[in-house]
């Protein structure tokens, strides 16, 4: 099994929280990560029917029916479980008695700080980062990278990322979202999905992408967040502050998996990936997506943003750290070109008392200079690091 850092974070929480919860997307390992550091606890699947039902008609019972410690794996689907645990963990007071997963994150987010507020700690596991793969001595070219995603299942099995993605989504995404939206024609959700994958990177414009669809905006805005909700699309919001209302209030579009992009891109190899006009889109995403992971692995919560003006001067991440900010471009590019830097000097000039450092993330070797960093993707995340 990939060795996964959150696991360390989970353990600590464990030895300070009555229950923790774990989220994050389906198929991203969390109940491998939960069973292998709980080997002790008993087991629920509340996936599974039969369980499920003994769960809703004796919820006490279920709960307290044996001495062991439990993990109750997908609790949204019993949510009404969460009143019966606040009462259990309030009157035992041990910690680690309860671990919960849950892949839909708005719905179980609501519900757990409503009924666990104060009792519970937060976890969020998401796939695969490239610390990890190499940690298992699995490494790839940039172009496998974004083709095979980081699904741990498509390295662990050494699924063929096209079909593995195809199953994904058409098991998982258009499952579990056409029950929560209640679609009759799945055609239109599906095309604004794939629409979706073709803005990876830029501003989200409901606007726009409800004309090309057929639908309405509140459409377009209820579907984006059930994304969201279901840990398919990332939407990074804009760095601005009040007095800067010339910069722009949208958020970009991110997958929260690159190997699903390519797919609903129909990119189905090395070949194809590496002519692409959205590879670079897709390199930027990755690497967003690195920097957030390196964040959840740690417990923490997302601190990055992205800066743009009306005049189109741009950066693709900014790191936010107290009242400092780092500002991070993004180039596919394995050749270091002076013009990266332009974007990152004029938010440097706009917020010269705030930024301390500048950095690079290319597909190229590094540097470290005294006004800017040049990183290498599979080192991004020594942007968090002096």
């Amino acid at each position: 099994m990939i060795k996964r850092e959150l696991g360390a974070e989970l353990k600590a929480n464990a030895k300070q929280y009555p229950v923790v919860t774990v989220t994050g997307p389906r198929q991203s390992g969390k109940t491998t990560l939960v069973k292998k550091y709980f080997p002790k606890h008993q087991y629920h699947n509340l996936e599974e029917p039969d369980t499920r039902e003994i769960a809703q008609a004796d919820p006490r019972g279920f709960l307290s029916g044996n001495d062991k410690d439990l993990i109750l794996d997908e609790i949204q689907r019993v949510p009404e479980l969460l009143s019966y645990i606040q009462g259990i963990v309030d009157k035992t007071k041990r910690h680690g008695q309860f671990i919960l997963t849950g892949s839909r994150n708005f719905e179980l987010m609501e519900t757990v700080t409503q009924s666990l507020a104060g009792r519970t700690a937060l976890l969020c596991l998401l796939p695969l980062s490239i610390d990890e793969l190499k940690t298992a001595h699995i490494q790839y070219t940039v172009d496998q990278h974004l083709l095979k995603g980081f699904y741990p299942r498509v390295h662990t099995e050494n699924l063929d990322p096209t079909k593995a993605y195809r199953n994904y989504y058409q098991t998982y995404i258009e499952r579990d979202l056409k029950a929560l939206i209640h679609l009759r024609d799945l055609n239109h959700f599906q095309k604004f999905v794939r629409l979706c994958a073709g803005r990876v990177g830029q501003v989200f414009n409901a606007s726009a992408l409800a004309s090309e669809v057929g639908v309405s905006v509140p459409t377009i805005n209820s579907w984006i967040s059930i994304l969201q909700e279901s840990y398919v699309v990332l939407l990074l919001q804009p760095y601005y502050t009040n007095i800067r209302k010339r910069l722009t209030k949208s958020p970009k579009l991110y997958f929260y998996d690159v190997g699903l992009a390519a797919y609903l891109l129909a990119i189905e190899n090395e070949t194809q990936m590496s002519r692409d006009p959205l590879r670079g889109a897709l390199f930027e995403n990755m690497v967003v997506m690195e920097l957030v992971k390196y964040r959840f692995n740690r417990g923490q919560d997302n601190n990055l943003y992205f800066f743009r003006d009306d005049r189109h001067h741009e950066i693709d991440v900014v790191i936010k750290s107290g009242n400092t900010l780092t500002g991070v471009e993004i180039k596919s590019s394995a050749t270091f070109h002076a013009d990266f830097l332009k974007g990152l000097k004029y938010f440097e000039k706009l917020f010269k008392n705030k930024v301390s450092r500048s950095i690079v993330i290319h597909a190229g070797d590094e540097h470290r200079g005294k006004e800017f960093t040049v990183l290498n993707y599979e080192n991004a995340v020594a942007a968090f690091k002096g």
